[in-house]
């Protein structure tokens, strides 16, 4: 598998990717994003879908959860969704 600009970036800067490690350890941290992480696992193990793999809980545009398949809900920021151009 092809690596993206991102990954490829980092493996060729191993200062930039431990300095983007550090501030995402860092982010992570927060009081806000352990809460956030603590609402989502609280209501994947209350429809019973926590750890089972296969199925994630997508954000619709009101902000409400509903299950929807790890593929098609990962793609949804927009990575993979540009069109591919052919070199002729």
């Amino acid at each position: 598998m092809e690596r993206g600009k991102t990954a490829s970036f980092y493996a060729k800067n191993p200062a930039a990717r431990q300095k983007h490690r550090d501030y995402m350890a860092t982010y992570n941290a927060r009081p806000e994003q352990k809460a956030y992480r603590r609402r989502l696992a609280a209501a994947r193990r209350a429809r019973g879908i926590m750890g089972k793999g296969k199925m994630d809980l997508s954000h619709d545009v009101r902000g409400r959860l509903k299950p929807q398949s790890m593929k098609i809900n990962r793609a949804n920021n927009g990575h993979g969704n540009r069109p591919r151009y052919r070199k002729a």
